[in-house]
Parts: C-alpha cells; sequence; structure tokens
C-alpha cells in the first residue's frame, strides 16, 4: 500500500532532488526495519502500528486531495465521456455506423432522438429539441431546424437529424473545453510554486533534524534504540505534506466550485489575480448587450406596415434585414403578401403591395430620416416613410452584475468601438460614470496598460477579436460564452452562460481561495512549530508522530473544501 510513496521517492532520488515522499519512504522502512530487528531480538518497543498508521493516515491524505480536486477533474471527465464511440456516416443513400475518429470535416453524419450529437455540425436535415444544460447551463431545450448550428456532446431530444461536421476529434466545442478544464488542473500558480520550493528546502531540513536528533540522544543516552525511535518519530512528525497540499487542494476545490456555477477557469494563476482586482474594464457590445439587435419601440408602428416590413426583410442576406426579420418574426408578426421582391445591390429589398411600391432599405433610398442607433427605413405604398431601429438588450445579469460590484467598491470602466451616443446611453443605463467610445483595438489595448501604469489591477471582460489584445494585457481577464474564440483562448476565465451574474461570485470566491490558502500555510506552520520541538524531545513515539502529521495533512484538506461551501453571490 506504501508502494506509491516509494516510486516517487526513488524516481526524485533517480532525478538527483528531494521532494516529500523521500522522508515518508525513508521513515516507513526505518520504522518497520527497527520494528523487524526489536521483533527478532526480543524487544518491547516494535512500531509496526506506527508504520502502519503512517501509511494508513498519509492515503486518506491523499484520498481527500484527489476528492479536493474531483470537482473539476470530474467535469473534464464528464465532458470527455459526452463523446459518442460509434456514429451513422451517410453516404448517399446508405447508412453505415463507423468509429468517431474516421469522421472527417464536411462528412453528413445521422443523429436519432435520443442521442448525443458527436460532432460540430450544421443541420441539412430535420428538425428537433436540443439539450444544451451540461455545455451551456440553460435548462430548457432550444429548437433547431435546418441551417442551425449544434455542438458535439448536446443531446437530441425529439426528432432524427441529418448534419454536416464542421469540427470533428480535438476540434470540436466538446473536445476544446474538456482540454480548457485540464489545463486549469494543470496550471501553478505563485502560491503553489512558494509550497514546491518550500517543500524542496523542507526535505533535507528534516533529514538534517533527524540526523541531529539520532546523534544527540546518542551521546547524551549512549542507547541507540532510543536514539533510532527518536529519529524516526522526527521523520514522520515533520512530512511536508501539509505543507505541499497547501495550494492544490485550496486551487481545485474553488476551480470546481467555479465550473457548477457557470465558469471554467483555464488558468490556475487566475485564483491569485482575480483577488487582487480593484479595477474592472467592460466591452459593451456582445459583453454588457447582447450581439443581436432586436426593432425597437414596435408598439409605435401598426401591425399591417410591419408585415410589409416582414415580407421584405425576408428577402434580404444584409445582417440589418436579417435582424429585423428575425426580430419580427420573434413578436409573431406575419409577412404580407408583397409581390415580385427583388433585392437592390447597395440599398435594400423593394416589392408590390396592393399595386405600390414598397421599399425597406438604406434611408436616403427609402425616403426617411435615420433616427440614432442602425435599422432601416420602410417606404410605405402611400409614398409615406417610418424608420425601424434597431437596439441591442442588456445581457442578462447585466445590471445585477454592475450593481453588485459597484456595492463592493470596484472601479468599472466601460470602453467600446461603438460611437459615444450609443456607449453612453448603455452605460447611462448601467449606472457606469467611466465611459470610452470609438476605441481602435490598440486604444483598448493601451487604456488597460494606462491604469496597470498607475497602479490597478484591473479585469477585463471583453467578447470580440477587437479585445483579444486587452484581454491578454490585462491583470486578470474573463470572456462571456459567446465571446469569439480568440477572446476565450486570452481568457484566464470563460463564462459558460449567457448572465453576467457569477461574476460577483467569481471574484468573491477568488478572495475566499486566497484566505483559505493563507489559513493552510499557517496550519502547516504553527503545526511543525509544536511539533518539532516535541519530537526533538523524545516525547512523540513514531505512532502519535504518525497521527499528528496526518490529522495535519486532513485539517488543511478540510479547510480547502470550505472555498466550496457557499451560495452564489454568498459570503465565507
Amino acid at each position: 500500500s506504501a508502494q506509491p510513496f516509494f516510486r516517487n521517492a526513488l524516481s526524485a532520488l533517480k532525478a538527483m532532488r528531494l521532494n516529500m515522499d523521500v522522508p515518508i519512504s525513508l521513515a516507513i522502512v526505518l520504522a518497520a526495519g527497527m520494528s523487524v530487528y526489536e521483533t527478532a531480538a526480543g524487544g518491547h518497543h516494535a512500531y509496526f502500528d506506527a508504520a502502519l498508521s503512517l501509511t494508513f493516515f498519509l492515503l486518506i491524505g491523499r484520498y481527500l486531495d484527489h476528492r479536493s480536486r474531483a470537482a473539476a477533474k470530474s467535469a473534464a471527465a464528464q465532458l470527455s465521456a459526452l463523446e459518442v464511440p460509434r456514429v451513422i456516416r451517410l453516404k448517399g443513400d446508405t447508412r453505415e455506423t463507423v468509429n468517431l475518429a474516421d469522421i472527417e470535416v464536411g462528412e453528413l453524419v445521422a443523429v436519432l432522438p435520443g442521442g448525443r450529437i458527436p460532432v460540430d455540425g450544421i443541420i441539412i436535415e430535420g428538425q428537433s429539441d436540443i439539450d444544451r444544460s451540461l455545455l451551456t447551463g440553460e435548462t430548457l431545450p432550444e429548437h433547431v431546424t435546418a441551417s442551425d448550428t449544434v455542438s458535439a456532446g448536446e443531446l437530441n431530444l425529439s426528432g432524427p437529424l441529418s448534419l454536416r461536421a464542421t469540427a470533428v476529434g480535438a476540434d470540436t466545442t466538446l473536445r476544446r473545453m474538456a482540454t480548457m478544464i485540464d489545463a486549469a488542473e494543470s496550471s501553478r500558480n505563485r502560491y503553489t510554486a512558494l509550497a514546491d520550493r518550500a517543500a524542496a528546502i523542507y526535505a533535507p531540513a528534516v533529514h538534517l533534524l533527524a540526523l541531529v536528533a539520532f546523534v544527540g540522544w546518542l551521546l547524551a543516552s549512549g542507547d541507540a534504540r532510543l536514539s533510532l525511535n527518536i529519529a524516526i518519530a522526527v521523520l514522520i512528525i515533520t512530512c511536508p505534506c501539509a505543507l505541499g497540499l497547501a495550494v492544490p487542494a485550496v486551487a481545485t476545490a474553488a476551480a470546481g466550485r467555479m465550473f457548477r456555477n457557470g465558469m471554467l477557469v483555464k488558468d490556475g494563476t487566475a485564483l491569485e489575480r482575480l483577488s487582487e482586482v480593484d479595477t474592472i474594464v467592460f466591452d459593451k457590445t456582445g459583453t454588457l448587450t447582447e450581439s443581436t439587435l432586436v426593432v425597437d419601440r414596435l408598439d409605435r408602428i401598426p401591425t399591417k406596415h410591419l408585415s410589409i416590413a416582414a415580407a421584405l426583410a425576408q428577402a434580404s442576406s444584409h445582417p440589418v434585414a436579417r435582424a429585423i426579420a428575425e426580430g419580427l418574426a420573434a413578436e409573431g408578426i406575419p409577412p404580407a403578401r408583397v409581390e415580385t421582391i427583388k433585392e437592390v445591390l447597395g440599398h435594400g429589398t423593394e416589392g408590390i403591395f396592393e399595386g405600390e411600391t414598397v421599399r425597406l432599405g438604406s434611408p436616403e433610398w427609402a425616403g426617411a430620416s435615420q433616427d440614432d442607433g442602425a435599422g432601416s427605413a420602410l417606404q410605405l405604398p402611400d409614398g409615406t416613410s417610418i424608420f425601424l431601429g434597431l437596439d441591442s438588450q442588456l445581457r442578462p445579469g447585466a445590471e445585477e452584475a454592475l450593481r453588485a460590484l459597484a456595492e463592493c467598491g470596484y472601479q468599472i470602466h466601460l470602453i467600446s468601438g461603438d460611437r459615444e451616443e450609443i456607449t453612453v446611453a448603455v452605460a447611462r443605463k448601467l449606472g457606469i460614470r467611466n465611459v470610452r467610445a470609438n476605441m481602435r483595438p490598440d486604444a483598448k489595448i493601451g487604456f488597460v496598460k494606462d491604469l496597470t501604469k498607475a497602479g490597478h489591477k484591473v479585469l477585463m471582460v471583453g467578447d470580440g477579436l477587437n479585445d483579444t489584445g486587452a484581454l491578454a494585457a490585462a491583470y486578470a481577464s474573463v470572456s462571456p460564452a459567446s465571446a469569439a474564440d480568440a477572446s476565450r483562448t486570452a481568457s484566464d476565465v470563460v463564462l459558460l452562460r449567457d448572465s453576467l451574474a457569477p461574476l460577483t461570485d467569481l471574484l468573491e470566491t477568488s478572495k475566499s481561495a486566497r484566505r483559505r490558502v493563507i489559513e493552510n500555510f499557517t496550519i502547516a506552520a504553527g503545526y511543525n512549530a509544536v511539533a518539532i520541538p516535541i519530537a526533538l524531545a523524545g516525547f512523540a513515539t513514531p505512532l502519535t508522530a504518525a497521527i499528528a502529521m496526518s490529522a495535519s495533512s486532513i485539517t488543511v484538506l478540510l479547510n480547502a473544501l470550505r472555498v466550496r461551501g457557499r451560495a452564489v453571490g454568498g459570503r465565507s
């Protein structure tokens, strides 16, 4: 049962270095060897129970360590487990079941009701309800049909689908998320490095203390057995397990808790850096507001006019027209019977309604004055025109998050490449006073660097390609779930849900994690300050030393698990 410690110690010695398993292994071997000698010689001080107890308590500590890591690691395991090993590939009129690894980009795949989607793809045929809860956190199914995109790992609930693979293997959304979790597990922050350095210094110090104890007691008492027992007790009681577990247990417990609350921590160093943040810079479009636009002030426009706009918008591929078509469809506005619709390049679409020409397009072409913001003009059958404005909706949880962050004392900034009047309007809704508009990507980077030079620890929250540089330049960075791939790559944390509400919990949890780390270092240092003099004085047997050492390690691990004990937005 002690083989893991022996293997690690042997590997370290072969590499000409010391780790915490070296004194552990030495203590177990000496305790067992001394006990064999005592038994053979008819002595009264065999410590088989000490060797066994040391191994037992150490294994309990290792088990709790793995359990504290399980929250984040189980998330990666859950995502990986969603991969479908066998896939139905479509070739003409034939279907064949093949291994997932055999599917290539561009091939057609069939997904039956109740099955997991094996690859990222575009639906070619069929419609269904999709459960995306494990990837997005959303509990309600989403209806999809032809031309909609789906991701690997999502669950097909109701109807058969045929889709064309756009990403397979390591390039799928599912695999990328699992990879990011693994990266979060393996990364180490400054505290971890400190613990490792301390353990590296600690191991030779422990050996020296044990040697001093043996020589000192041998000179003082002349009893080799007593001296060796005390040296073994020193080796056991000073095992640096608690010190080595101080940081990893906290980091993994915090990462697992954040994942369950809809946040993916990509970088272990993010916890420390997030706990020191005093300034938060938000991008506007796609971060504080939704990326999609909706038709504004529909209640002021007659339904008949909106129906004409719906018919004309459906015939156009222009992004503004598509936004109008989708917005009106969402409001249940049916398209009117507009005939001979055609798209006029550079202007918009026009057609015939009740014998008269109607148009939807640029204000100059359709004869309307443009309001502030994006939109299109609609020319009616009587020749008059109205403007259909488009507005961005605030992202769910934005108001709640901004209010909570302001109450916590963070300095909030809003920066955007959009026009000043639009940016200021959003800032006013959210109560943000520090606003910068018309900012190019290099200006955003410069703004973040200027705040850093002024002594601030900046958290950047952004989603677009134009935010990538600012995300990388910031002290810490967060991207929403809808962010571009480059932005998510540059960020320390990715929000897995649409809401910004978890931001406050992210920052509170990072502070809680830092407190737990400091407490763990204090526990480890305090234990050794008390235990070492007791062992050197000869008041601890190898058995009591094993129990005391293991108790300190278990205390550190249980303290780390306290990071997970708070509700979202609560305090620890």
